[in-house]
């Protein structure tokens, strides 16, 4: 069974957009009431259209997040707040008031994991994770970065995944020296995943490399694009640059490379935890994390 793994699962719906407000004779837009965050109780999340029941209600990076769990058993976490629904009408979740007297829940990492206050980085594993560039490993060390100290373990940028078993060769992986690799668009057909089938066919690969990927031609658009204002990123043509692509969609300045590098610190910033990142990436790097962490 090949360790390659390209996973997508669509969660991305349209949303109706408010504009001025309509004269005295339209229907007015039903107001959002404010609901307590109750375990168990069923919401839809707007913007994405994900159905669920509360399971969990956190801290995360300053922020309360409300995660749900839909009816398959798949977990996603939300800031709380404005743009949920119940039965079709809009509502705001805020927290339940015994929150105020209950015990101080324990301090969460921006991956939600339990944040263990005062540890020191543990001495690094001779096991890796790599990921294709920059942007990638910026995106990683700040939502994962705490556990990643925690576990050990280093993130290495493979600038681009061209070389990829060259340098799965070099590594030469093993026992105890697993290896555990990020790639952009791994889907069905994509020059990735024929570098990644090429790359699991090379002697000591199979039970050693763990290669998982996103559907994404850039790590850009594994942030949700409501962090930046939009309902979804823009369809970028096929022959320009995505970054630059999506700069120019956003408005934003795209001539230059120092814009490129502006444009993404700006993207960068506005995520706060993992409840701001698609699970197509989130799910892949908890895995990545468990692989190279667990014994083999």
């Amino acid at each position: 069974m090949s360790a390659v793994s390209p996973r997508s699962f669509p969660d991305r719906y349209g949303q109706d957009v408010l504009s001025s407000p309509a004269p005295s004779h339209h229907r007015r837009a039903p107001q959002a009431a404010d609901v307590p965050a109750q375990r168990d109780l069923v919401v839809e999340e707007a913007s994405s259209g994900f159905t669920g029941a509360i399971v969990r209600l956190e801290k995360i990076a300053g922020e309360l997040v409300v995660e749900l769990e839909d009816g398959r058993g798949r977990r996603r976490g939300f800031p709380m707040g404005p743009g949920f629904m119940i039965d079709g009408r809009p509502v705001r979740l805020v927290p339940p008031q015994r929150a105020a007297a209950a015990a101080p829940a324990r301090q969460r990492s921006a991956s939600g994991s339990v944040y263990v206050q005062g540890a020191k980085a543990r001495t690094a594993r001779a096991s890796r994770i790599w990921v294709e560039g920059k942007h990638d490993a910026e995106l990683v060390q700040k939502v994962w970065g705490h556990d990643l100290r925690i576990e050990g373990v280093v993130v290495e940028m493979l600038d681009g995944a061209d070389n990829l078993a060259e340098r799965v060769r070099d590594f030469a992986p093993g026992p105890g020296r697993r290896l555990g690799v990020l790639v952009d668009h791994l889907v069905k057909g994509s020059k990735e995943t024929r570098l990644a089938e090429e790359t699991m066919r090379l002697p000591g690969a199979r039970g050693n490399v763990l290669i998982l990927g996103h559907p994404y031609v850039d790590v850009w658009q594994a942030v949700r694009p409501a962090r930046v204002g939009l309902q979804a990123w823009p369809h970028v043509p096929r022959g320009t640059d995505i970054k630059v692509g999506t700069l120019r969609a956003l408005g934003w300045p795209h001539a230059e490379q120092a814009d490129i590098a502006e444009g993404w610190q700006r993207i960068l910033s506005t995520v706060r935890s993992y409840a701001d990142v698609e699970p197509t990436l989130s799910g892949r790097i908890e895995e990545l994390i468990d692989w190279v962490t667990t014994e083999s």
